[in-house]
């Protein structure tokens, strides 16, 4: 068992489980959840060929979808205006009807009215106030007839999570959680639910809180949540786990890759968006991700050709249009970056990596205000987004603002703390504020936690060195970052500062190193980065030592 009392792994015959999502997929699509009905049809084809599903046990398993059998004809109808995105005129089609799933329908088609036109208020800001206000009224009544409906113990599954939602909209975070919670025990089989739930657990202790049912459909949301969390390595493993169950479904690889992206394993991440694109080469989740791989590897002719794929594919996706923007961001063209980077947020004002990568490019531009707006929207939508802190610590380091930047560096820090580039800039945030013990330690946990850039254990040596006046704890730090570049065959500044430093320390003959001292000097003089006079008279000096 996990704390909190969660069971790690919920078994079930696979043969149930396949009977169970087939059935899920007819009552999602009747309820108009479009997106978990795709979500339950991909995790049905992920399962193995010869998995054959056994409906009759299933079918006792899951509850029936009850229409009065007077307004199943008027039902149906609304259900088509919901599909045509006619809402409003579905509601109104429902408003006499009684049926549990009329009144998820018409409460549905309400909340999706108001959304949408918020989202076209957004668009169009001379009608945004007046917008948001009918949206708020129309809420609240029904929040409270959806209450009424609960206090008399009269809604399914589906009607708790329409509440869960409407909750969520009005901002009443805790009722929300609770009415998720109750919808997913209710109805396990919306993976919709399980991920409005998702948004609503900020933290660890959150997550143990919850009451789940014991039910396989929450292995999924444990595995999500670990890597929403960023419990890559548990996320993972999850993930590995179900993929024995669910050997073709595309969804578990993509989260595979993305785990192996948070764990900057961008090699093995791209190879696994690799294989989704050559079996699904039309499919746009989470290819953003993708481009990111490329982007930072500055493939550019793979990003391209990503690119013009994914707009001759589905031009007016946010994904796309974050694919493009980092195209052209990858060419140095931040102006043109930004402008697809708002697209993508007109399309979908929650599109999160949107907010994040636009704040990116205001960075590069210096544009600094307009940056923190962009990470601050960013951090509305999802406050353990650790880019967009850390994005927020980058920018007002620009604006030299050191103690501002220190607070959202230790927010990005606390959220990836085994992330070596989160303690390398916190560190740098001490140097600047003159704390250099602060500095030591934040330098010292980059390095215990693989620092890759390699710039940990130079700046320890420096520190040492300049600021503490300890020169033996500074030679071994520069001697530790000398080895690791040697076998890593790098000649960089940090190779001269390391021969530099460790040359001068041991000329002293009591240390018994001048041979190593003459050697370093020797390796000095092929480089063209040093002040040979400087370097030659060191040489001579270590020599006359020996003799």
């Amino acid at each position: 068992k996990m704390a909190g009392g969660m069971e790690v792994e919920v078994e079930e015959p696979p043969q149930l489980m396949k009977g169970e999502l087939r059935i899920a997929i007819r009552h999602l699509s009747e309820h108009g959840l479009l997106f978990g009905a795709k979500w339950a049809a991909e995790q049905l084809n992920g399962f193995a060929r010869e998995v054959t599903a056994d409906d009759g046990a299933a079918a006792q398993r899951l509850p029936s979808s009850h229409t009065l059998r007077a307004e199943e004809d008027v039902v149906s109808l609304a259900k088509t205006y919901v599909d045509v995105k006619e809402f409003k005129r579905a509601a109104h089609l429902l408003r006499e009807c009684r049926s549990t799933r009329a009144i998820f329908l018409r409460g549905y088609a309400t909340y999706l009215s108001g959304q949408k036109r918020k989202q076209e208020s957004e668009i169009d800001s001379s009608a945004s106030s007046a917008a948001n206000l009918e949206y708020e009224a129309e809420l609240t009544e029904l929040h409270t007839e959806l209450s009424n409906l609960k206090s008399r113990n009269e809604l399914d599954g589906f009607c708790l999570f329409l509440d869960g939602m409407v909750l969520k909209a009005l901002d009443l975070e805790v009722e929300a959680r609770k009415a998720l919670e109750q919808s997913v025990q209710a109805y396990p089989w919306n993976w919709g639910a399980w991920l409005e739930l998702a948004s609503l657990c900020h933290s660890q202790s959150q997550l143990q809180e919850l009451s789940l049912p014991d039910h396989w459909m929450k292995n999924f949301f444990l595995a999500h949540m670990d890597l929403e969390l960023q419990s890559n390595k548990q996320a993972l493993a999850r993930y590995l786990d179900l993929q024995c169950i669910f050997p073709r479904s595309l969804y578990i690889v993509s989260q595979i890759a993305l785990a192996q992206y948070n764990m900057r394993e961008f090699n093995t991440a791209q190879s696994a968006f690799e294989e989704i694109l050559s079996e699904d080469p039309y499919r746009l989740d989470n290819i953003d991700t993708y481009s990111n791989i490329l982007y930072v590897k500055e493939e550019k002719t793979k990003l391209s050709f990503i690119a013009h794929s994914a707009m001759k594919n589905e031009k007016y996706r946010p994904e796309t249009c974050c694919i493009v923007g980092n195209y052209y961001s990858l060419k140095g063209q931040h102006e043109k970056a930004v402008l697809y980077f708002k697209r993508a947020l007109q399309l979908d004002s929650h599109y999160l990596s949107a907010w994040t990568l636009m704040g990116h490019e205001y960075v590069e531009i210096r544009n600094t205000a307009a940056a923190i707006e962009a990470y601050r929207r960013a951090l509305d939508i999802n406050c353990r987004d650790y880019r967009a802190w850390y994005g927020l610590g980058q920018t007002y380091e620009i604006l030299q603002m050191h103690f501002y930047s220190l607070h959202y560096f230790r927010k990005a820090t606390a959220l990836r703390p085994y992330d070596a580039r989160m303690w390398c800039a916190m560190g740098q945030c001490y140097e600047c504020l003159d704390k250099y013990p602060e500095a030591i330690k934040c330098y010292k946990r980059a390095h215990e936690n693989g620092d890759r850039e390699g710039m940990a254990l130079n700046k320890l040596g420096k520190l040492y060195a300049e600021k503490i006046l300890d020169l033996e704890q500074a030679a071994l730090h520069y001697e530790d970052n000398l080895r690791i570049l040697d076998s890593e065959q790098v000649n960089s500044q940090q190779t001269i500062d390391a021969l530099l430093f460790l040359a001068r320390y041991f000329r002293e003959p009591s240390l018994s190193r001048l041979d190593d001292a003459e050697i370093f000097c020797q390796r000095l003089l092929e480089s063209e980065m040093v002040d040979r006079e400087e370097v030659t008279a060191l040489m001579r000096e270590i020599r006359q030592y020996k003799q």
